[in-house]
């Protein structure tokens, strides 16, 4: 015994002489007892002890630790609450219990006051305990003033003078029943009437108080009801039990979960941590900022510039390596103080883990003992009993923190990518894709959110391993060096394991964002897949992704099972080494019941951080990744608030100025605008015109501020509305799209709506202006969309000088001419410079460039402005969102060749602003026409249990070949646990002779065998079941492909691809990687659980009554659960895709929606769609914590029938079987928790199968290819059409789109197709490809109907040049010839043809030019000559036209349209014409209305009979 040790023994041994003192002086006996307190057959405790630490140690718990509280509750104030029932019976029994110690105090003060001195004990103490009642009082009104409505702190006062209490009450019991109530009856009663009272505190203190009077009301109309539990509830969670059984009787839909406390709510969550990260981000910026004088000195010149260019190299690393810290640094400050209330929990977990072998200890001891008093026994049952129940209770707290962490970091990082995708620049744009944002909110998020829960075992761990290797030293001595020695191998093992894991989860990662980037570009540009048959092509592209991320995959599970194995054997193994040794080195060394078991459990405990480390360790590596990848996210550049002023409305001065401006896509890259200086006085009409990529967008761009201004000044006056290039059309209905966000004025909307020519297309729309627009405009043609063909009536009703936005200053960026005279200003671009600036009559005056272009273009421009009148009769709706949004109705602007192609109104837009139609009550009828204009469908939730063949469709595409060898591993393994657990009993239980075992070296070498032929079996077990699970999710991936791949173009119109999106991501993901783990996890402790029983069994037969009771109701309990939890798994996945179909509408229009200011609507609409999701998964972690504490307390029953049985037939049962019994059913709770997350795991991921396949049952379009068909290879040889009878539905239920067509084109024809949107223009199109089926008739090309081949025999024999230029990411050659059928030179023609061949050939990598998803690195004038080189490669006998000039300028309009008459010659063209100068050479022109063909012949011969397409062409100004 060392000094120290000594020293304190001295100081408890003069503390007890001091009492021994204090007591004898009252007559009582000493302080502590041996004979009387532990080695006796009737305990007690002396009456000293009774009257004095029973006494005191409530008093002193409430005064010492009542500072420390009333710091809590004064930085914790909830309101005030008044004086209720429930306190005014907790003051009154509390007053009651002081009165009595008083009383107590007084008698003996009256009756002893002479030799009071001899009574001291019973003075003080009553005393003392009144006094603490009176501060309990105190404490219960503190309480109610600082809002508490329960209270642990007082609970825990109570229940220790409770059980303090119940000594002396068993003394005073047991006294009356050996003395009668003769003597003291009244002390009696008194006491007993103390204790009672007591109890009462007890029990009122477990209810809660009602709420503070300033409660602000909850947050919904379904209040969570945590907020009313009191502490015990919370402990227990029985609060949720309400959710369990409505949730049993009736599938749960998404109104009956509660609403979301508002701790965890986006805006309370994000209202700080957005400014606690732009702080960090600002000290980044600094960082990465090169410092003066960096690389100074004359004699460095030469040397400077590149010492600059490494410098600044390695700063930019830097910032990216720091990115993901400084973001886990902002998360741990806002969440790091609730996280560490949950590590206090651990902490209390482990020690009373810690604790239990030490009681294990103790009990198989006293079965030693033959004349050991029972009593002993079934105390250390009871002990055993207890700890095992705080246990799982601490642990349970600690993972329900953990997770609620988890959720707020989750909603954290959601709403800072949110943000940071409305204010990227577009440099950052092009680096960070849709599909890489949407795996961020998706896996990243994920990855985070089990960091939280995972991160407390990476150092607990190693504390909790260095403590069992202490304790198993203390019971093997040095042999434990052995343990060490193992754990010491392992470990490397698995850090070596877990470094290639993280580096192919990397690249797994990498992958992954690779084919969710080419899904989400694949489900935007859907329809020109289908038009040109490339659905196999892309199919092969994502496979080809797929095929990478699932090697990286499997190469990684079968590190991962190397690490299952060596960290399940690890206890064995554990074991083997400490025992081996600890026999071998001395024969003296013998293993008996108390040395193995109480190892064993020492051993078992180890086994959970052994196993939890490397999963830990694995976690966290996944989880640096992500911080990296997120964090360089949030790091990217972001547009500058201060690169254009905004100035107040004036109606004087200028509206918009730009002085000496240059201005760059990037702040690296070249300029995109240079020497650029306007001024545009207020109330002016501005024309921006030029060339294809001459700089008329970016010059927009440098206005709004979306480029990096290098130098130079901008100025905007007012607010702003903008019209892009290429329209924005969000998933909403028309009236929404057109008011986006603004103001509603009745009057003033329809005012609008009319001088847009919108009221004839609302006449059409099922529901008018309440129908539901599809995403992307899916559902409305290019026309509605962006509305170009307006023409004159738009510019004379919206934009001229007698329109609508007369007042306001308009900047029209247009290739058209014949507006231009009306402008009061005009700029000419070249090359990103102003080159001309002017009205028209002084440009025309110059003789300049624009001059001459206006001459040699004029007779066309002037015939083509007409033929917008022409269109501004056929004209419809509208549906582009912004379009009339703020008076930026110009979302359809006038010029005969795309007017609207970009625009920016200026200037004061608030007096005739639009309100929000969302104030303003609808009419009963119009909520009707809501439902009938309603096109897209939710995503919907399964309800009930998942069916039975889910599992048996997940389990078939494992095979049974696999799935037998897998069952009988599992069995061969647990046999062995159990053979070599059985083994150590015997060992335990061998006699001992002469102080020796005899054949320790045979029982260690079967141990040793048995030991290693699990190992194995654990191995090929994970490996099998690894190696299945790819196999299964490589098929269901590839049934998900399919079957979307194969859907018509309506299921796209109807499903968000938010919702196809999360079932690429999150529910493949699962899939991959979630139901393997369940399923080794499950498995695992179910064998293991079935061993535990027959253990159990083996030792107590008897305990058949407990266990069959048990597992009854353990079943019982799973099933009322498993309901619940499996359809708020459902909802939680269903709410899911809201989000990510709303980051993708957010991520593609987010310039518009910074143009309008309406940021923060968008960014309130995404927390609203993140707090809906978090509403179903608040729930559904809540749910399993809940089973998971009420199970394991019935396994803790489990053990104290082991532990009671086992002492009650101690005469018959030997220490071995006892050890082994009782050991084994303390893993019980571990095992049922375990069983419970792997079975929940398993049942909730087995959803995403049930969510990927309800695909395969929608319906799909015809088969791609018909080999029965014997289409000759040269088909179409002439081209020839013919409609018989022909008709076409967009959906049952709606009016015919086509009635009746009858038509036959002849060879070489070129037919026009005329008429207003609604006519069946688009349809007649859509029917030739096939993109709907007929519902009546047949269409013949060359005398094959095309209803009998296959979709891809006939659209990749026929071409169409659509209106919407839709690029994919990967090389230009790729998306011009995407199967390699034809030669570089064949490619390089059609580029000639197309007049590209210059661009192209200019680019670094030519024909291997990357293009960017959406081919956003090229102008759109550019991509749409991109689909006519196409068109041209192809060159098919028929070829479709759908306003395929739409975006290029006069001149190389010219071009083209030359080009096309010139190559196409020999083919039948059929145009769908928005304007009929380009259709007057045609040999044939069709009208049409309403589906109907009204008119049909040359146009000279239509003219001439004076029908509806002369009006048509005397309105346009060509007759």
């Amino acid at each position: 015994m060392g000094f120290g040790e000594a020293e304190s023994f001295g100081k408890w041994d003069r503390t007890g002489a001091c009492m021994d003192v204090f007591c004898s002086r009252s007559g009582l006996d000493p302080l502590w007892d041996w004979n009387r307190t532990w080695h006796t057959s009737n305990p007690d405790l002396t009456q000293c002890f009774q009257n004095t630490v029973l006494v005191w140690v409530p008093c002193i718990y409430l005064w010492l630790c009542l500072p420390l509280y009333f710091l809590h509750l004064r930085h914790h104030d909830r309101g005030y609450i008044g004086i209720s029932r429930m306190c005014w019976a907790k003051t009154v029994l509390g007053f009651f219990l002081a009165f009595y110690g008083f009383v107590e105090s007084f008698y003996l003060l009256l009756e002893r006051y002479q030799e009071i001195q001899q009574h001291l004990v019973f003075l003080v103490s009553p005393v003392m305990r009144s006094l603490t009642m009176v501060l309990a009082v105190c404490v219960i009104h503190l309480e109610r003033m600082r809002g508490c409505r329960s209270s642990l702190f007082l609970f825990i006062f109570w229940l220790l003078a409770s059980v303090c209490s119940l000594v002396p009450l068993r003394s005073k019991v047991l006294l009356v029943i050996e003395e009668g109530f003769s003597e003291d009856a009244v002390r009696y009663l008194s006491f007993f009437l103390y204790v009672s009272l007591q109890v009462a505190e007890l029990v009122l203190c477990c209810f809660t108080d009602p709420p503070p009077d300033s409660t602000k009301p909850a947050l919904g109309k379904n209040p969570c009801p945590v907020r009313n539990a009191s502490f015990l509830s919370k402990i227990f969670f029985w609060w949720f039990g309400g959710l369990v059984v409505r949730g049993y009787r009736s599938s749960l839909q998404a109104e009956d979960l509660w609403s979301l406390r508002e701790e965890d709510t986006s805006e309370q969550i994000l209202s700080d941590l957005e400014q606690d990260w732009n702080l960090q981000r600002a000290k980044l910026q600094q960082l990465e900022r090169p410092q003066d004088g960096a690389a100074g000195g004359a004699a460095g010149v030469s040397l400077r510039p590149c010492l600059m260019e490494q410098t600044q190299l390695l700063r930019k690393l830097q910032v990216e390596q720091s990115c993901g810290f400084r973001l886990l640094h902002t998360l741990t400050r806002r969440f790091g103080p609730y996280f560490l209330s949950g590590v206090l929990c651990l902490l209390l977990h482990d020690a009373f883990m810690f604790t239990i072998p030490q009681v294990l200890s103790l009990l198989l001891g006293f079965m030693s003992e033959e004349d050991a008093p029972l009593w002993k026994g079934y105390f250390f049952a009871a002990l055993l009993f207890l700890l095992s129940s705080l246990q799982s209770l601490c642990n349970h707290q600690y993972l329900y923190t953990c997770f609620s962490v988890g959720m707020k970091v989750k909603t954290a990082v959601m709403g800072l990518v949110y943000r940071k995708s409305l204010v990227l620049t577009s440099a950052a744009r092009r680096t960070c894709t849709v599909g890489e944002v949407v795996n961020l909110v998706s896996a990243d998020t994920q990855k985070l959110m089990d960091f939280v829960v995972y991160f407390n075992a990476v150092w607990v761990a190693p504390i909790e391993i260095a403590l069992c290797l202490f304790f198993l030293w203390q019971h093997l001595g040095p042999s434990a060096l052995a343990g060490i020695a193992t754990v010491i191998i392992i470990f490397p093992l698995n850090g070596f394991i877990a470094k290639k894991r993280s580096k192919l989860q990397e690249v797994q990662m990498k992958y992954t964002d690779g084919r969710i980037k080419l899904m989400n570009e694949i489900l935007g540009g859907i329809k020109i897949l289908k038009f040109y048959a490339w659905e196999k092509a892309f199919k092969d592209r994502v496979l080809e992704q797929r095929e990478s991320e699932l090697r990286a995959l499997k190469r990684s599970q079968i590190l991962y099972s190397i690490s299952i194995a060596s960290f399940n054997s690890s206890s064995f193994l554990i074991a083997f080494a400490m025992f081996g040794v600890y026999v071998l080195t001395d024969s003296r060394n013998v293993l008996d019941a108390q040395k193995v078991f109480v190892s064993m459990a020492l051993i078992n405990i180890l086994k959970a951080p052994l196993s939890q480390l490397p999963f830990a360790m694995s976690t966290t590596m996944q989880a640096i990744v992500s911080l990296k990848r997120l964090g360089k996210f949030l790091c990217q550049d972001e547009l500058k608030a201060d690169s254009v002023e905004k100035a107040p409305y004036s109606p004087e001065g200028d509206s918009l100025v730009i002085e000496n401006g240059t201005f760059s896509w990037s702040k690296e890259g070249p300029t995109c605008l240079r020497r650029v200086s306007m001024r545009v006085p207020c109330g002016s009409l501005v024309a921006v015109v030029g060339h294809v990529g001459s700089g008329k967008s970016s010059l927009l761009s440098a206005l709004l501020g979306e480029t990096e201004k290098r130098s130079g000044h901008v100025t905007v006056r007012g607010s702003v509305a903008y019209v892009p290039q290429q329209a924005w059309i969000q998933n909403a209905s028309l009236r929404e799209n057109i008011v986006f966000g603004g103001e509603w004025k009745d009057s003033w909307y329809w005012k609008v709506v009319e001088a847009c020519a919108l009221m004839p297309d609302l006449e059409i729309l099922p529901a008018g202006d309440a129908t539901e627009i599809g995403e992307k405009g899916l559902n409305l043609s290019g026309g509605q969309k962006q509305r170009t063909p307006m023409g004159q009536h738009i510019f004379d009703r919206v934009i001229g000088p007698k329109g609508l936005l007369r007042n306001k200053t308009r900047i029209l960026v247009t290739h058209g001419l014949s507006f231009l005279p009306q402008a009061d200003l005009i700029l000419v671009m070249v090359e990103g410079e102003i080159t001309e600036m002017g009205s028209y009559p002084e440009l025309m005056g110059r003789q300049g460039a624009f001059a001459e272009f206006i001459r040699v273009f004029a007779s066309n421009e002037s015939k083509e402005s007409s033929a917008h009148r022409e269109a501004d009769v056929q004209a419809h709706s509208a549906g582009s969102r912004k379009s009339a949004s703020r008076l930026s109705v110009t979302d359809f602007m006038p010029s005969s060749r795309d007017l609207s192609q970009e625009q920016l109104i200026s200037g004061d837009t608030c007096s005739p602003s639009l309100q929000n139609a969302d104030s303003v009550s609808e009419p009963l009828q119009e909520q009707d026409q809501g439902e009938t204009g309603r096109l897209t469908e939710a995503d919907h939730a399964h309800t009930g249990r998942v069916k039975l063949e889910m599992y048996r469709e997940y389990f078939r595409t494992i095979g049974l070949t696999l799935i037998l060898p897998i069952v009988f591993l599992y069995a061969f393994q647990q046999a062995a646990s159990l053979s070599y657990n059985y083994w150590l009993s015997l060992w335990a239980d061998a006699p001992i002779i002469n102080g020796t075992q005899t054949h320790a070296n045979v029982k260690l070498g079967v141990f040793g065998a048995l030991g290693f032929a699990q190992g194995v079996a654990i191995f090929g077990t994970t490996v099998a079941i690894s190696v299945g699970g790819i196999m299964a999710s490589r098929l269901l991936h590839l049934d998900l492909l399919d079957n979307v791949l194969r859907s018509p173009m309506a299921f796209f119109e109807r499903c968000p691809s938010g919702n196809l999106l999360n079932r690429f991501a999150k529910e493949v993901d699962a899939i991959d990687c979630m139901i393997p783990d369940g399923l080794k996890m499950m498995l695992n402790y179910l064998f293991k659980l079935l061993e535990v029983c027959v253990i159990v069994l083996m030792a107590t037969p008897f305990a058949t009554v407990v266990i069959l009771p048990l597992a009854i109701f353990y079943a019982f309990v799973q099933s009322f659960y498993v309901t619940t939890s499996c359809q708020l798994r459902r909802l939680e996945s269903v709410s899911r895709s809201p989000i990510y179909t709303h980051f993708n509408e957010t991520v593609q229009g987010a310039c518009v929606i910074r143009a309008y200011g309406e940021q923060h609507r968008f960014t309130s609409e995404a927390d609203r769609r993140v707090d809906h999701n978090q509403t179903a998964y608040f729930p559904r972690f809540v749910a399993t914590r809940w089973l998971a504490v009420n199970l394991e307390l019935l396994g803790n029953v489990l053990v104290l029938a082991a532990s009671v049985l086992s002492v009650m037939g101690k005469a018959s049962l030997s220490p071995g079987l006892v050890g082994l019994a009782v050991s084994h059913s303390l893993q019980v709770t571990a095992i049922l928790s375990w069983i419970v997350r792997s079975w929940t795991d398993v049942e909730n991921n087995i959803v995403s199968v049930e969510r990927v396949k309800e695909y395969a049952d929608t319906p799909k379009e015809a088969e791609w290819t018909i080999e029965s068909s014997n289409l000759p290879e040269s088909w179409p040889q002439t081209g020839t059409i013919e409609f018989q009878d022909y008709g076409l539905q967009y959906r049952k239920g709606l009016d015919w789109a086509l009635k009746g067509i009858s038509l036959h084109i002849q060879e070489r024809e070129k037919v026009g197709i005329v008429g207003r949107t609604g006519a069946g223009k688009s349809s007649l199109a859509l029917g030739i490809f096939r993109i709907l089926e007929a519902a009546k008739g047949e269409i013949y090309i060359d005398g094959v109907n095309i209803a009998k081949i296959g979709l891809h025999d006939l659209r990749s024999r026929i071409t169409i040049i659509p209106q919407d230029p839709v690029l994919f990411s990967g090389t230009l050659r790729m998306n011009l010839d995407p199967f390699d059928a034809y030669s570089d030179q064949e490619v390089w023609n059609s580029l000639e043809l197309a007049h590209l061949k210059s661009f192209v050939s200019s680019l670094p990598d030519k024909l291997n030019h990357e293009c960017s998803e959406g081919g956003e690195n090229l102008s759109l004038g550019q991509r749409q000559l991109v689909c006519l080189a196409r068109a041209l490669l192809r060159k098919t006998k028929v070829l479709v036209l759908d306003e395929a000039t739409a975006a290029v300028d006069l001149e190389t309009d010219n071009l083209i349209q030359s080009t096309i008459r010139s190559q196409f010659e020999d083919c039948t063209v059929l145009t769908i014409a928005h304007r009929l100068n380009t259709i007057m050479d045609y040999t044939r022109v069709i009208v049409m209305e309403r589906g109907h063909i009204v008119e049909s012949d040359s146009p000279s011969r239509l003219i001439a009979r004076r029908g509806r397409f002369y009006h048509m062409c005397r309105e346009a100004g060509l007759a």
